[in-house]
């Protein structure tokens, strides 16, 4: 199997994991965990086990020049992004989170063209359109609250946020992919992430009654910190490898798909005629960012 194809398999998994994890991780705040303090159960547990594989991998260090671009990484993959997803999951609903998700690649596309001037179409200019409408109908015009979700519109502000973040740290984080092992570029931004994360997580995670904590509370935060942290953030790293960042970013198509199908089929969130319009235009919209133009023959 080619080194693409397992790249693509890669990415195709972690889009899996993050589309069952909007349903997962909401179900587990706010009763047992806060948002931010779920952040920092999240990146240190993730760093503590990047810590424990790191000595399969070659023994590297990072250079100096390269510490101010992994600092940003860490704040945009590690902090803003993380912080701003799971805050906006605990207002909103989890067919929310996976549809506005969708739009990560269509700021990737529009980071790209400002970074590294990647050609603006009028095709890519009407996906990116149809893409903030989709997002934008579910803003405005969805319920303000429901049931476990007080603040809707609130909520889904902060997804865009965390899709413009993560979007930022797909691009900023390649050079390092190319340049690092995986173990020694993840073990890093974690350390980093949980080192930054502290001062707006700590009061939340030492309010948690660990103690007490019941067997559904412990799977979900298991599931969040190996599943949705660990394995993603490694298997987005070794398909960095090999494809583009647009690519990975296109990816993001299977999260809605898989929450909406694990949210309604465990009865934690409800289809609605706007979801339904507002993901097909989002859809539609990324696909234009996205597609590839076929050369002419």
């Amino acid at each position: 199997m080619s080194k693409r194809v397992l790249a693509l398999l890669a990415a195709f998994g972690a889009s899996v994991i993050y589309g069952i994890n909007h349903t997962v991780a909401k179900d587990v705040m706010p009763t047992h965990i806060q948002p931010f303090g779920f952040i920092m159960l999240r990146v240190s547990g993730a760093a503590l086990l990047f810590w424990l594989i790191s000595f399969l991998g070659p023994r590297e260090k990072i250079q100096s020049k390269d510490w101010p671009r992994l600092l940003l990484c860490a704040v945009f993959g590690m902090v803003i992004n993380m912080l701003m997803f799971f805050k906006g999951l605990s207002l909103s609903t989890p067919i929310n989170s996976s549809v506005i998700a969708t739009i990560t690649p269509i700021f990737v596309f529009i980071l790209s063209a400002i970074m590294i001037r990647e050609r603006i179409t009028a095709i890519r200019t009407i996906g990116i359109l149809l893409g903030f409408a989709g997002a934008l109908g579910l803003i405005f015009f969805s319920e303000k609250t429901q049931q476990n979700a007080p603040n809707v519109t609130l909520g889904n502000i902060l997804f865009i946020i965390n899709a413009i973040s993560y979007g930022i740290y797909l691009i900023i984080v390649r050079p390092l992919t190319t340049k690092y092992h995986a173990f020694t570029l993840m073990k890093w931004l974690f350390t980093v992430g949980v080192v930054v994360n502290i001062p707006f997580t700590i009061t939340e995670f030492t309010a948690v009654k660990w103690t007490s904590l019941p067997w559904d509370a412990i799977w979900r935060m298991t599931y969040v910190v190996v599943g949705t942290t660990f394995s993603t953030y490694l298997l987005n790293i070794f398909a960095l490898k090999q494809l583009k960042a647009s690519t990975i970013g296109a990816f993001v198509y299977v999260q809605p798909l898989v929450g909406i199908l694990f949210a309604t089929m465990v009865g934690a969130d409800t289809l609605t005629f706007l979801k339904i319009l507002s993901a097909a235009t989002v859809f539609t919209g990324v696909y234009l960012v996205t597609r590839v133009k076929k050369p002419v023959t």
